[in-house]
């Protein structure tokens, strides 16, 4: 086991200013757009209607009160693909548990407060293929 180079303040402080959108989120947003869904960020969301919506949706569908979560199959525990890291794995099966409470309590908040909430694993934009199942799929639910 690899020893980390950061303390566990500068660990967080580097993990918690990353707000880039990852790969399968651009390409999910992407592919909507091409097909000529437009929707909001959850950034755009909040600068429009000045309030911000529980766990960052990323994709929101204000008029339908719908919002998307790309979820990455590592990071949510996903059953399917069973990524799991080598390294600090006791580490790891709590954190990625804790994402899991966090994305259930998340979901239930937003629709206690009228959103429907869509999760998309990784898996589903991975491939070219996977993306266009996807968006077919998502496309008669947003519009």
């Amino acid at each position: 086991m690899s020893k980390d180079v950061m303390t566990p303040s500068q660990r967080h402080r580097a993990m918690s200013s990353n707000r880039g959108r990852t790969q399968p989120e651009r390409a999910l947003a992407s592919g909507l757009w091409r097909r000529g869904i437009r929707y909001f960020t959850h950034e755009g969301y909040k600068s429009v209607k000045g309030q911000r919506l529980r766990g960052n949706p990323d994709i929101v569908f204000p008029r339908k009160k719908i919002v998307v979560f790309v979820d990455g199959c590592f990071w949510h525990g996903c059953p399917r693909c069973q990524r799991h890291s080598g390294l600090n794995g006791e580490f790891w099966v709590g954190k990625i548990d804790a994402n899991r409470k966090r994305d259930k309590r998340v979901t239930v908040e937003l629709e206690n407060s009228g959103w429907t909430v869509l999760r998309i694993p990784e898996h589903d934009v991975r491939t070219k293929a996977a993306l266009a199942q996807t968006i077919d799929r998502l496309i008669p639910l947003i519009k």
